[in-house]
């Protein structure tokens, strides 16, 4: 568990029987495992929006997405929206080299900021960064600005931010995985229009009859580069 405090520093609290506060409400470790929710609320862990994956970047910084929170009523450092309806990313870096006990964190990508832009994106997921510090960007969940979910690449140092991909009504663009030369990317894209063959046929043509399915797609760039570059 962690708590996110107000000056961007983090502490990890670890999920022990041996804790006073804890004892008192579990029968054993296996029981406080099981209920970890319970537990990081009776250890005054920092309640997040919804956290979806998380990767670690080549200087060891850690970014995770959290999706949404449309009942959030109470907003905090961490999750500075409430409600959260499009998410955001944030990041930490653990002092000692993800063995430490504490960390420095502050907020990468608020999705409301993005809104209105080329760069809008909404209800990140998926993450990915790249051996040169490009962050991958899956999304799911209702996209802003009449678009469909995505894929976006980030660029960490620059904070700069470009959409990839985007996929067809009511899907989720998901799963991501890239060839060792980073010179062919694959996603998948699932639940393609729900399911509904009067929203979508894809990949199928449109006949509105062709049930939709789920899909992979492999990305190459035309000149033979790196991916997202």
């Amino acid at each position: 568990m962690a708590r996110f405090n107000d000056n961007g520093s983090g502490e990890w609290l670890e999920l022990t029987i041996n804790n006073p506060v804890l004892a008192e409400r579990f029968v054993d470790q296996a029981e406080l495992l099981t209920y970890t929710r319970v537990a990081a609320d009776l250890f005054e862990a920092t309640p997040m929006d919804r956290p979806e994956w998380t990767t670690i970047a080549p200087d060891e910084t850690v970014y995770c997405t959290l999706t949404n929170n449309s009942q959030r009523t109470v907003p905090n450092a961490a999750n500075p929206m409430a409600p959260n309806s499009d998410g955001h990313i944030i990041r930490w870096k653990d002092n000692k080299r993800h063995t430490g006990l504490s960390f420095e964190w502050d907020i990468f990508l608020l999705a409301e900021d993005t809104h209105g832009t080329e760069q809008s994106y909404s209800n990140s997921d998926g993450l990915w960064a790249d051996p040169d510090g490009r962050l991958f960007i899956q999304t799911d969940g209702g996209q802003k600005d009449g678009l469909n979910n995505q894929l976006l690449v980030a660029d960490t140092l620059k904070g700069e931010l470009w959409r990839l991909f985007t996929g067809v009504t009511d899907d989720e663009i998901t799963g991501i995985t890239m060839t060792p030369n980073r010179r062919a990317l694959f996603i998948n894209m699932q639940h393609t229009g729900n399911g509904d063959p009067t929203v979508t046929n894809f990949p199928a043509l449109r006949d509105g009859v062709t049930v939709p399915r789920d899909c992979t797609f492999v990305i190459t760039r035309k000149n033979g580069g790196i991916i997202g570059s």
